[in-house]
């Protein structure tokens, strides 16, 4: 008899509660990004009018626009140095001790970051809102690791993009939600209790945490595969890194670029949408940036699924790239209404989500796939937090709510396009260095499911040249990301 490990019930399961780890986290994530008018508002309004529906003076934290990017920059720095070290230590003690400590982390960071608004006027404001997002950053994305690493045993050789797509939908749902009713939420109870609110988001996901940590517990027991597991993890070392192959690096670098032009765009979008458009108020061009994450959320599981049955994953990523690159040049030399754009790039950011990072576990092994995930991150968060200093001084330091140029906004677009030109590039490159070692990310699925058996995940080669018919057989399996 079947045991409930060994059903699809139970790893479905497993996935649900592992897609509300950074549901809260994801939420509070871009919580400035939709109150950005009030992180760089006056400290004080007494004499505030309104002039054709927009408010002339927004009461806030007095932040620079400098200062506001700040706190993205510091997230994906944290991210950069803490999850390389994080995915080393989850492939050595265990998915149950990351889940714990790093969803704890967002917790706490979150929690620092909402104390902090209340000292806005002092000089503690901006080192405990940068020490929250510190933490913040730590837990957020080395427990993205956490979370694709147990998303890539359980559903290795079996649903493993559409479990990715789910994944990443639970995600944008919280980005969307904190899109959709944030401002008014902010309008209604103010800033702190905002920033408290996505604080209680974020134990709700700890809860979650240790619920998945003892159905991951309980059922790799009833797999036999616990002990096997943890005696492969004793032997990864930090040597293995110098062993990561050439298609690996190409892929990260693709990855990096194009999250380049995501993540520091939706940073500024709703106020460069007020500043370009007119007659959209803070509400309007919250909704309209948080559109990236609406597409996303519609579509990432039914992206999922044709990527399963596909396969194709370079060639998806390339076209990814190559689509995306109209978005920026019409952001910035048209005025065409910017929902068409956060539309098309919500598309095109589902298909590289679902494309890019489920193509890691293919060309890495299950006992070393944590430290590469964490390389992985920590190359994305670099790319992203240097992308979110140069925006910041792009648009200028000196006023915190004055209306940025359109000239200072079109340099910024056209820093987000040699951002997608070189994620074009460099998936160029992928397909290249693919197509000679093999094609293993451009191999077809679902050909015969019949003959295609799934290589035992802890037993697949680190090297390039080790592969053989292993990898085929992993690429031809049914199946196969931010942070």
């Amino acid at each position: 008899m079947a045991k409930p490990a060994e059903k699809a019930f139970y790893r479905f399961l497993v996935l649900f509660f592992n897609c509300l780890l950074t549901f809260g986290s994801y939420f509070c994530f871009d919580i400035p990004s939709v109150l950005q008018d009030q992180f760089q508002g006056n400290l004080t309004c007494p004499n505030s009018t309104v002039t054709n529906g927009t408010v002339e003076c927004v009461e806030g934290l007095g932040m620079t626009p400098q200062e506001y990017n700040l706190l993205y920059a510091i997230y994906a720095w944290t991210n950069a140095v803490v999850v390389i070290m994080a995915g080393f230590l989850i492939d050595k003690l265990g998915n149950r001790f990351g889940v714990f400590l790093f969803s704890f982390l967002t917790v706490l960071g979150s929690a620092i970051f909402a104390l902090g608004s209340h000292f806005k006027g002092t000089e503690y404001l901006l080192p405990l809102m940068l020490t929250g997002r510190l933490l913040f950053g730590s837990g957020n994305g080395s427990l993205t690791i956490v979370q694709n690493r147990i998303t890539a045993f359980w559903f290795r050789g079996k649903e493993l993009a559409l479990a990715f797509g789910l994944t990443l939908a639970f995600s944008r749902l919280g980005s969307v939600l904190n899109f959709f009713f944030t401002q008014k939420f902010e309008a209604d109870f103010g800033i702190q209790w905002t920033l408290w609110g996505g604080t209680f988001l974020c134990v709700l996901g700890f809860v979650a945490a240790i619920v998945v940590s003892s159905l991951d517990k309980v059922g790799m027991r009833q797999l036999g595969l616990d002990g096997a597991i943890q005696e492969e993890s004793r032997k990864v070392k930090v040597q293995d890194l110098r062993q990561l192959s050439l298609r690996y690096w190409l892929l990260v670098l693709t990855i990096m670029f194009f999250y380049n032009g995501i993540f520091p765009f939706i940073a500024d979008a709703s106020k460069f949408i007020q500043d370009k458009y007119s007659g959209y108020s803070q509400k309007e061009a919250a909704y309209i940036a948080g559109a990236v994450y609406d597409s996303s959320l519609v579509l990432s599981a039914t992206v999922g699924i044709l990527i399963d049955y596909v396969g194709r994953r370079g060639v998806f990523a390339l076209s990814c790239a190559v689509f995306t690159l109209p978005v920026f040049a019409i952001l910035a030399f048209t005025f065409v209404p910017p929902l068409v754009s956060t539309v098309w790039l919500g598309v095109t950011y589902s298909f590289a989500a679902a494309s890019m990072w489920p193509s890691i576990p293919l060309i890495v092994p299950q006992a070393t796939l944590g430290t590469a995930m964490g390389l992985a991150t920590s190359v994305q968060m670099i790319g992203i937090g240097l992308s979110n200093l140069i925006v910041g001084q792009i648009l200028g330091t000196k006023s915190s709510d004055a209306k940025i140029p359109l000239w200072r906004w079109q340099r910024m677009m056209i820093f987000m396009l040699a951002n997608t030109v070189s994620c074009i590039i460099t998936s160029v490159l992928l397909n290249i260095v693919d197509h000679r070692q093999g094609g293993t990310l451009n191999k077809t699925t679902k050909k015969s499911a019949a003959e295609q058996h799934a290589s035992p995940p802890d037993r697949e080669p680190l090297l390039e040249g080790e592969e053989g018919q292993e990898e085929d057989a992993s690429a031809n399996s049914p199946s196969v990301n931010s942070s």
